[in-house]
Parts: C-alpha cells; structure tokens; sequence
C-alpha cells in the first residue's frame, strides 16, 4: 500500500472489571463488563470497518472484553495478543502503532486507561463534529471506544496525525 493509503484504528478500552483479591493482570470482567463488551462489539459491527487486525493486552480483562466482542462482527480479523499494552506508556502505544505491518489497513487495539485515552486524544489532530470534545467530558470510560483515521504509513503515526471520526460509550447505548 503506498503512503498516501487511508488507515483507521479503533481504541478499545476493556470493559468494567472486577477487583478479587488476585494480580491486576488477572483480573476478570464485573458482571456489567460482561454486558458492556457485546455492545461495544455491536458499536465495532456498526462502523461498518472489517479490521485487518486486532491488538489485544494480554490482561484477563481485555482478553474477556474482546472474546464477548468479537462475537457481534461480522468478521473475526487476526487477533495478536500483546503483552506490551498491558500498562503502556502513551510513547510505549505509539511505538506499537509504527511496528504495524503495512499490508494491515484497519487495526483495532483492546487496551487499558490511561494509554488508550491518551494515545485517542494524541492522534487526534481534528475530529468530526463533537467527538473530541464528548470524549474530553466522558474521560475514556470502560468499554468506551475511539475511532481514529489517518493517511500514510504506520510508521508515521505520530502525535495530531489523524482525524478522530467516532467516540462512543456504553452509556451511550
């Protein structure tokens, strides 16, 4: 793909968790992130984009949060389970993003707060219509997700390079 290729990635946040006594990595999906993550999976369907591939922390949480997900696309993209989005920093995320393959057009990441907050508000150079300022005010609640466009390589994802097209939330369901 050349480097004027028009590219979207969507910010997942894990749904609501639960706090057991066990290691954070561990820990499971509540009761309302196990509602919350089909209908983030139905807001995914709804854009209509078919990932080319899917970014996943290898915490509990977003591992649950993207198995009850998935089910609701019409199809299931390649999924890679990353250990390095569990706790990344912003610059951590943004390095990740430029390792993409460039054959890979549309990539979902299922991510942890406050990475993927910030790494929505870093690539948003503009957004459309009150996007950016609906996620300023909601924060990047569970299960929230950010849809971003840019134009280019991965390599060149840096901060303001893109568009933020879409902000949802389960409230907003």
């Amino acid at each position: 793909m050349s480097a004027d290729t028009p590219r979207r990635i969507a910010l997942l946040r894990h749904a609501k968790a639960d706090w057991p006594q066990v290691a954070d990595h561990d820990r499971p999906l509540a009761e309302r992130g196990r509602k919350e993550a089909p209908a983030a999976g139905l807001k995914l369907a709804e854009t209509g984009i078919t990932f080319d591939l899917a970014l996943c922390s290898t915490a509990v949480r977003t591992r649950e949060t993207w198995k009850l997900a998935v089910q609701e696309l019409p199809q299931r993209p390649k999924t890679v389970y990353e250990e390095r989005l569990y706790d990344a920093s912003l610059g951590e995320l943004i390095a990740l993003l430029n390792e993409t393959p460039d054959e890979v057009r549309d990539l979902l990441v299922i991510g942890h707060n406050p990475g993927v907050h910030a790494l929505a508000d870093a690539l948003a150079g503009r957004a459309e219509g009150d996007t950016l300022a609906r996620m300023a005010r909601s924060g990047f609640p569970t299960a929230a997700l950010a849809v971003v466009s840019f134009t280019g390589s991965w390599k060149s994802v840096e901060h303001g390079v893109g568009t933020l097209l879409d902000f949802w939330t389960p409230a907003d369901h």
